[in-house]
C-alpha cells in the first residue's frame, strides 16, 4: 500500500514521503500533493466505534505517515494536538432538530474548525525540526486559518510564520485574533485586495523554487496534505456519533459550508475510504463557483461577494485540483492541461456529473432566516457559516436518512451578524474573545504583490 507516498496532481515530481510532503507544501510543479493510493478502511469500522477522538485520529492517520515518525512518538503528537482543546469528546455532536446534527469543530484555542487541522500541523512541523532547521511558513487566510496557524506555531523555536489577509474583509474578532498575538515570530500583513489575491500571491511565492529554498518556506494552507488529513478523522467520528445517537446504521449526509474545497475534499477523500457517509452537501454562500460547478458543470470565476460567512468569499477554490485529479482519473496530464486553460480563461468545464455530491447556496436574507429560526425553535446560536450549511442542508434532506452539518466556528467571532439575526441583545460570548478586547494590533498593510511580500520576508533574515 503506497498511502504513505506522495504524488502531484500534475505529475511532474518523483513520489515524496511524507515529511517531504509536509515540508513541501505545494508540489514543485505548481501542483497538489496526494497519497499514491488510499486504504479501504472497511474492515475497521465497527472497531473504530469505540474509540475516543485521539484514538480515532491516530488509527486514521497513521498509514499516511509511513517511516516519517515512529508509531509512539506520533501517537504522542497526536494526544499533545488536541489536549488544546475545551471540551472532552473534541468534536461534540448534538442533535439540532429531527434527522438533522450538527458536529461542532469549534473547541479549540481560536474557535474554529481549521484548530483541528493546524494544531497538528504545528507540532509536526516542531517535531520535524527537532534536530535543528528553520522552517518559514507563509499562509493566506480568508478568516480563522491565519489566527488557527498562528496559534500553531507560536513562540515555536525555528519557525516564522508570515500570514496574508484581505485588510478590512475579516470580522475584527478574527483581526485581534491573529494581530494581538505578541511573539516574535508571528507576522501579519494586511495585503490591499482580497483573499484571491492572497491566495494568488502564495502560489506565485511557492512557484519561485530558488526563493522558496533560500528562506525555507512552508504552508500551513490547505494546499499542504497535512492540513486535509487531519480534517478527513472528523468524517468518520461525525458518522459514528449520529449512528449512536439516532439508532441508524446506515450512511449519513454530511453538510459541509464551503470556500477553498480543503474541509469537503477531506470529506471526498473519508468517502472514497469507506467512511459511512451516503453523500457530501456542499453549501456555497453568494460565492457560488462550487455549488454552481456541480449543479451545471461549469467552473468559472465571478466577482467576489462580501458577506455575513467571510470565510467562505472565495471564488478560485484551491483545494478543487485535487479533486479534478479524480475526477480525470487520476490523468496528471488532463489535470495540467485543464489548470493551463483555467489559469488562462478564468473558466473550465466538465461533462457528467457525480452523485457523491449534492450543492446549493444561501444567501444573506436565508442565512439571517436560518439563523433567527434555530435560535427561536431550539435556543441554540449558529454562527453565520454553519448556518449556509444548514440552510442548504434542508434542501437536501432525506425522509430516513440524518444529515450532520459541519459547524464551523463559535458564533461568538461573529456579533455584528448574530445581532443583524437576532437583535443586539442576544450575545454568543466566549471568555477567550472577551479577553482580546482593547489588545493591540501588529500588522503591516501591504500592496497585494507577491514581490512586495518576498521584500517583506528577506528583510527579517
Amino acid at each position: 500500500m503506497n498511502s504513505a507516498r506522495y504524488i502531484s496532481t500534475r505529475g511532474g515530481i518523483r513520489p515524496v514521503d511524507f515529511f517531504e510532503a509536509v515540508m513541501m507544501g505545494l508540489a514543485e510543479d505548481g501542483g497538489l500533493l496526494l497519497p499514491m493510493e488510499l486504504p479501504d478502511f472497511r474492515a475497521q469500522l465497527d472497531l473504530w466505534r469505540k474509540l475516543s477522538y485521539p484514538e480515532l485520529a491516530f488509527e486514521v492517520m497513521r498509514p499516511f505517515i509511513g517511516n516519517a515518525m515512529p508509531g509512539e512518538d506520533f501517537r504522542s503528537l497526536v494526544q499533545q494536538s488536541y489536549a488544546t482543546f475545551s471540551h472532552k469528546d473534541i468534536v461534540p455532536v448534538i442533535k439540532l432538530a429531527d434527522q438533522l446534527y450538527l458536529a461542532e469543530l469549534f473547541h479549540g484555542p481560536t474557535l474554529a474548525f481549521k484548530d483541528i487541522a493546524l494544531q497538528f500541523l504545528g507540532n509536526l512541523f516542531a517535531y520535524f525540526l527537532r534536530q535543528g532547521g528553520c522552517l518559514n511558513i507563509i499562509g493566506a487566510t480568508s478568516g480563522d486559518t491565519g489566527s488557527a496557524a498562528i496559534h500553531g506555531v507560536r513562540g515555536k523555536p525555528g519557525i516564522h510564520i508570515f500570514i496574508l489577509y484581505p485588510n478590512g474583509r475579516v470580522s475584527p474578532i478574527q483581526e485581534l485574533q491573529m494581530a494581538s498575538v505578541p511573539d516574535e515570530n508571528v507576522h501579519c500583513l494586511a495585503i490591499k485586495g482580497t483573499f484571491d489575491d492572497g491566495q494568488r500571491i502564495l502560489k506565485e511565492i511557492f512557484n519561485d523554487l530558488t526563493f522558496k529554498r533560500q528562506y525555507s518556506l512552508g504552508a500551513v494552507n490547505s494546499v499542504n496534505w497535512a492540513r486535509i488529513l487531519a480534517q478527513i478523522v472528523y468524517y468518520f467520528w461525525a458518522a459514528f456519533r449520529v449512528q449512536e445517537q439516532s439508532a441508524w446504521q446506515g450512511s449519513v449526509q454530511v453538510s459541509v459550508p464551503t470556500g477553498n474545497f480543503g474541509d469537503i475534499f477531506a470529506g471526498y477523500i473519508a468517502l472514497r475510504m469507506v467512511a459511512p457517509i451516503h453523500r457530501l452537501i456542499l453549501a456555497s454562500n453568494e460565492n457560488d463557483i462550487l455549488s454552481r460547478f456541480f449543479n451545471t458543470g461549469e467552473y468559472a470565476v465571478g466577482e467576489v461577494s462580501p458577506t455575513l460567512s467571510p470565510s467562505m468569499d472565495i471564488q478560485v477554490a484551491s483545494n478543487f485540483e485535487r479533486y479534478l485529479y479524480y475526477r480525470c482519473g487520476k490523468d496528471a496530464a488532463k489535470v495540467t492541461e485543464l489548470m493551463k486553460q483555467f489559469a488562462a480563461e478564468q473558466s473550465i468545464s466538465l461533462p457528467g456529473s457525480d452523485s457523491e455530491f449534492a450543492a446549493g447556496s444561501g444567501n444573506t436574507a436565508s442565512t439571517l432566516a436560518t439563523i433567527r429560526r434555530y435560535h427561536n425553535l431550539t435556543g441554540y446560536i449558529l454562527d453565520p457559516h454553519s448556518a449556509v450549511g444548514v440552510c442548504v442542508a434542508e434542501k437536501y434532506s432525506l425522509q430516513d436518512m440524518p444529515t450532520v452539518c459541519l459547524a464551523t466556528a463559535h458564533p461568538g467571532k461573529f456579533p455584528d451578524a448574530i445581532a443583524q439575526a437576532l437583535g443586539d441583545g442576544t450575545l454568543a460570548r466566549h471568555p477567550e474573545l472577551s479577553k482580546l478586547e482593547g489588545m493591540p494590533l501588529r500588522k503591516t498593510v501591504i500592496e497585494a504583490k507577491a514581490d512586495t511580500v518576498k521584500d517583506f520576508v528577506a528583510s527579517f533574515f
